[in-house]
């Protein structure tokens, strides 16, 4: 059987470059990553800075490249969108591995989350995260950025993400993976999700952060590639 295409969908606030060192960790496989709407120097476009907004940026990359299916990966954001895709264009996506992905979301955790993106404060308390913005998103400016990925989070906490009806009806096999590190995304979360979807399986990695420059290659590499084949 012909090798199928695999795809990696960065988080938010990244960019494709974040995950070059998957990609060469993954010797052998055929891989593509993309930036999204606003992300890794693309200019941003509000009307489309959404969940369905950033699978259309993964349907049209998949279309110019002629690629008709694909294994996705999708790093935190990224697994949102391949979970989107999944759900509403499933004759794009073969599998589907998500790491570090929220799937609870509420306006209290929406505010607390989009709390710590103002700019100024990161400017202020976290001065080379800044730093490492705005070199990643040159010559978007990362602040507008910011200011977007929260109010994105706060439509996620009101209503605007994947439902349990949703995540149901998605038929593909999906490994939802989570560090027992990882101080954002909880096991509880990942699992209850896992469970609502017909091939969902729970993944738990030993000793990784949710960060994806903290993840050791060396575990995840290996646990895509025995999901994927």
């Amino acid at each position: 059987m012909a090798q199928v295409p695999l795809l990696l969908l960065h988080g938010a606030l990244g960019s494709a470059a974040q995950l070059t060192p998957l990609a060469t960790a993954l010797n052998g496989q055929e891989v593509h990553a993309l930036n999204f709407n606003g992300h890794g120097g693309r200019p941003l476009a509000e009307a489309d800075f959404t969940t369905a907004g950033f699978a259309q940026d993964v349907l049209r990359f998949l279309d110019n490249h002629n690629l008709t299916t694909v294994d996705l990966f999708g790093y935190s954001m990224g697994g949102y969108v391949g979970l989107f895709l999944a759900r509403h264009y499933p004759e794009r996506v073969r599998r589907l591995f998500t790491l570090a992905t929220k799937m609870h979301w509420t306006p209290e955790v929406a505010a607390k989350e989009a709390g710590m993106l103002d700019p100024d404060k990161v400017l202020e308390k976290v001065p080379l995260f800044a730093d490492a913005l705005r070199k990643r998103h040159a010559p978007e400016d990362w602040r507008v950025l910011l200011q977007k990925t929260a109010q994105l989070m706060v439509g996620l906490g009101n209503g605007a993400g994947l439902s349990d009806a949703d995540f149901a009806a998605i038929a593909c096999p999906v490994n939802i993976s989570v560090g027992d590190a990882d101080n954002m995304v909880s096991i509880v979360e990942s699992e209850r999700v896992a469970t609502l979807i017909l091939q969902g399986r729970l993944q738990v990695l030993p000793g990784v952060k949710h960060p994806i420059e903290k993840v050791d290659m060396e575990v995840l590499a290996p646990a895509i590639l025995e999901f994927f084949h």
